[in-house]
């Protein structure tokens, strides 16, 4: 059976606490990611997803030049890479997440997203 490990992303997008929602944005934009992990150095402090821009911009005229961490999800959930990728599917679809950081020895591996999920499982 596959696991999330086999089908998550490696290359991981990530912007610090004062990365504005506008730049992050704009990365991700640039990447065609829809989300981008929060990190201090090595320590995964949250996660910023396409979802969070609309409700930055949807609440607050100015959001575009606040700080990602206003907006992000902190301490998201996360998944170890030896997760299977029917497991790591009922975990996103049973919380509402279509992205979800692999962390493996407390460090960041990869993010899975529900797309990485359902390529697999049409595989």
């Amino acid at each position: 059976m596959a696991t999330v490990g086999d089908v998550m992303t490696r290359s991981v997008l990530s912007v610090d606490l004062s990365t504005t929602v506008a730049e992050a944005a704009t990365i991700m934009g640039e990447r065609r990611a829809g989300s981008a992990l929060v990190m201090d150095g090595d320590s995964l402090l949250g996660i910023f997803t396409e979802r969070d821009i609309v409700k930055a911009l949807g609440q607050h005229f100015d959001a575009a030049g606040h700080a990602v961490s206003e907006w992000m999800t902190a301490e998201p959930m996360t998944v170890p890479p030896d997760t299977t990728v029917d497991e790591a599917l009922r975990t996103m679809l049973d919380s509402g997440f279509r992205h979800l950081p692999v962390v493996e020895a407390e460090r960041v591996v990869g993010v899975v997203s529900m797309r990485d999920l359902s390529a697999a499982g049409s595989a």
